[in-house]
């Protein structure tokens, strides 16, 4: 008699399985197939500082965006010996909490910045072939959207630079 259960067990699963078989089936067997592919190349970005000589202990900063280039929000900050202090001053430059001072505008393709202008104070007198440097840094990061339309800067995203001609 218990044999007759166990059969009659087994039997009853497999119908219940067997009856259930065209859904798993289906779930199992349908897919898609992606072929080819399309790389994603990233916008150009290109910007160039200038920065001519030091005239009465001030360099003069301009950015450019390359004519072929993307909008942009840049940034600038300037290194020189500890025990010289630097003033920073120009339209539209704005300072931030972390040293550096923002183009508070959209830097448009063919575009420029105003001038910043780095005042170098309590500077050295000047003696024959003495040398002084002071280093000008800047970034720019391409202008964001958020889901309303407003741009925005995102200045913690790294992007990664490719040497020419490297695929």
């Amino acid at each position: 008699m218990k044999k007759k259960s166990v059969i009659f067990a087994a039997i009853t699963i497999v119908l219940i399985l067997a009856a259930n078989l065209p859904l798993a089936w289906g779930y199992f067997s349908t897919y898609t197939e992606a072929r080819g592919g399309v790389r994603i190349q990233p916008k150009k970005i290109e910007t160039e500082i200038e920065e001519p000589d030091i005239s009465d202990w001030t360099k003069h900063v301009v950015i450019t965006n390359s004519e072929d280039g993307t909008s942009v929000y840049i940034r600038a900050k300037a290194f020189c010996g500890s025990e010289y202090n630097l003033t920073y001053e120009g339209d539209h430059w704005k300072p931030g909490a972390d040293g550096f001072y923002y183009y508070d505008g959209i830097l448009e393709p063919g575009m420029e910045t105003p001038e910043l202008l780095v005042k170098i104070n309590n500077h050295p007198e000047e003696e024959d072939g003495q040398e002084f440097n002071v280093v000008v840094i800047y970034e720019s990061t391409p202008v964001r959207y958020d889901e309303n339309g407003n741009p925005y800067a995102n200045w913690s995203q790294t992007l990664r630079a490719r040497e020419r001609g490297a695929e």
